[in-house]
């Protein structure tokens, strides 16, 4: 008995535990909206992706520069026949200096067509951060539901834990007094149980979720968050396939990444070419002491000659890269048509489900407990008939509290697949 009253004792001592630690965090109720706005404004994840696009900008930058020009000297350090280091005598016409000034043309237009392929490389930036936002955003509003989910079984077992507790205090002072059997306060006792052990299952779920969230908004470790969660705002809509569709190109940054980085890989084949033909090198110099005149000027043209190198190689890689990127864009399209086809059907299903007539259901099977629990403390109903109530209503509440969450999630679906707000949460 002592065991047993143990196996009792100790989920109720864990389950106080946690509602006290709850008690001393800094409890934050918010809606959706304000959950996005600090989302916005203090996730990390954001920030750093936010720096890769800066990255990319200062390299568009970088490839609209001139190549340096190239200065170049040759001067005699040692005179052999004089014995002397860095020895000139004009008048003599002895010791020898050399200058050099060249500068490289590039031509075929590399160097716009290089800051091109940095422009699309930057848009490829861009979209990453936009993509991260999405997927970071979809995690956020599927947390913010599930955890406003939790809350509320939380708050259902909290109501049938108490039920629970309030008849076995009465049954057992009925066995004491020998008008009770032993049998069904031990049944009474193992219903409780079991209500304290899904409570904390619950709360386990409801602090991981707690975490998940803290670090998405960049909340203080104890903070507490009790979700708002608006289902009047997820009213029938009209949703007009090929226009979603349409809206989902335009905005996915997945797909628009995909665009990007096929217009990157044909600027990139049209760079490789150039690079191809060869650049112009010119340059200036002058001569002392070394060449037929005492004083020589002279003009320098040099250009690579193309005889072995013609760049094939990238050339070639730059080609079928662009068929890879083809592919690759046509497989996303096809894929974002299917994901906005299938969140558009999940959601009309779960909202037909969800209607009023489900609070007024809600409201009339909260008062048909009442009167089950009031007709079994006056004895006009059995025990297995009210336990057979008693998990029956419980499981009916958390499906209620399921669909809810449910018509969320597809809310959610549906606005990840377009990658813009169709319905409001």
């Amino acid at each position: 008995m002592r065991f047993k009253l143990g196996l009792f004792i100790l989920p109720l001592f864990i389950y106080i535990t946690a509602f006290k630690a709850q008690a001393q965090a800094d409890t934050l109720s918010l809606n959706f909206q304000d959950a996005e706005k600090q989302f916005l404004a203090n996730n990390l994840s954001l920030l750093a992706q936010k720096y890769n696009i800066e990255v990319s900008k200062a390299l568009i930058a970088q490839a609209k520069l001139w190549d340096n020009p190239v200065l170049s000297t040759d001067q005699n350090i040692h005179d052999g026949s004089s014995k002397k280091f860095f020895y000139h005598n004009s008048n003599l016409g002895q010791g020898q200096v050399f200058v050099q000034l060249s500068q490289v043309f590039t031509t075929a237009g590399k160097r716009g067509k290089q800051v091109q392929v940095a422009k699309d490389n930057a848009q490829v930036q861009e979209a990453a951060f936009n993509d991260l936002m999405r997927n970071l955003h979809y995690n956020l509003q599927l947390d913010f539901s599930q955890l406003a989910n939790l809350i509320d079984q939380a708050k259902v077992y909290q109501m049938e834990i108490s039920s629970a507790a309030n008849l076995v205090n009465g049954i057992q002072q009925s066995f004491d007094a020998g008008n009770t059997s032993m049998k069904d306060l031990v049944r009474l006792k193992a219903l409780l149980f079991g209500l304290q052990n899904d409570r904390i299952e619950n709360s386990k779920q409801i602090n991981d979720l707690q975490t998940e969230l803290k670090t998405l908004l960049g909340a203080k470790e104890t903070t507490y968050f009790t979700p708002v969660i608006n289902n009047q705002a997820s009213q029938s809509v009209g949703l007009d396939i090929p226009a979603l569709i349409e809206q989902a190109k335009a905005n996915r940054a997945d797909y628009l990444s995909n665009k990007y980085q096929l217009n990157a890989a044909t600027h990139d084949l049209a760079y490789q070419k150039a690079l191809a033909v060869p650049d112009i090198t010119v340059g200036v110099d002058y001569d002392k002491n070394s060449s037929y005149a005492p004083n020589y000027y002279g003009l320098q043209i040099g250009l690579p000659l193309p005889f072995f190198n013609r760049n094939q190689g990238n050339i070639k890689s730059a080609t079928y890269n662009i068929k890879s990127q083809e592919s690759t864009l046509k497989d996303n399209e096809l894929r974002l048509k299917n994901e906005v086809v299938s969140a558009v059907n999940q959601y009309r299903l779960t909202q037909e489900l969800f209607s009023t007539q489900q609070a007024e259901f809600n409201e009339q099977y909260d008062k048909l407990f009442s009167n089950m629990l009031k007709s079994f403390k006056e004895r006009q109903i059995g025990l297995i008939e009210f336990i057979d109530f008693f998990d029956t209503y419980k499981d009916t509440k958390l499906k209620i509290i399921q669909q809810q969450y449910n018509l969320q999630k597809s809310i959610a679906d549906l606005n990840f697949a377009t990658g813009t707000t169709i319905i409001k949460p």
